[in-house]
């Protein structure tokens, strides 16, 4: 969380929530991912690509 808050600034209460609930393989693919993230949009589509429906 802090690396993303670091990458992309301050995150809102649902993404937080979205990704705490990740399992430890998605977050090291997050982890990997966030080197290119710009913009929460992008943690949006990364987040919208990489979940699969519970």
């Amino acid at each position: 969380m802090r690396q993303l808050q670091r990458r992309i600034g301050n995150l809102s209460q649902q993404l937080s929530e979205r990704i705490t609930q990740l399992s430890i393989e998605q977050l090291e693919n997050l982890a990997e991912a966030l080197l290119n993230f710009s913009t929460e949009g992008d943690l949006v589509a990364w987040l919208q690509d990489n979940l699969t429906p519970a």
